[in-house]
């Protein structure tokens, strides 16, 4: 994909990435790093017995973080994005050890800023895992570099 300049960001754009499966090896490498080590993530017997789940999930803060690695991937901020400045997210429904989840990014709002080189962008991205169903809807802010003149 092109680079997406400031300019570039119409009513109407969109983006759909590749997709990720999300496997044991993510979620225990995961919550083990970020030290997210409690029974919901670690422990399987109580995965199984005293959550609604039944099976392993995989954490909101990681299903975010590959969805974003899923966009970045695209290449179409590379050259362009100067910072990624928030987000607001809400989790719609678990991602279950073995989904495999896919972004569709769409504009939600664009301005400018009090710098000509420069503007901010915001995206509603929808997280869906491998039935289509939605797992994670959350905006994303970035300030972007404008069209070089």
């Amino acid at each position: 994909m092109n680079i997406q300049w400031w300019e570039d960001y119409e009513a109407d754009w969109t983006l759909h990435t590749g997709r990720r499966t999300v496997t044991e090896f993510d979620i225990l490498s995961f919550v083990t790093l970020v030290g997210m080590n409690e029974a919901l993530f670690m422990d399987a017997e109580y995965i199984a017995k005293d959550t609604p789940f039944g099976r392993r999930i995989a954490p909101g803060a990681l299903v975010f973080s590959y969805a974003e690695g899923l966009v970045i991937q695209t290449g179409h901020l590379n050259g362009s994005a100067i910072a990624f400045l928030g987000s607001e997210m809400k989790m719609q429904g678990p991602v279950y050890l073995g989904d495999t989840i896919q972004v569709t990014a769409a504009l939600a709002d664009k301005r400018e800023t009090s710098k000509p080189d420069r503007g901010l962008v915001t995206t509603r991205n929808r997280v869906t895992n491998q039935s289509g169903q939605p797992v994670l809807e959350y905006l994303a802010t970035r300030m972007l570099r404008r069209r070089p003149r």
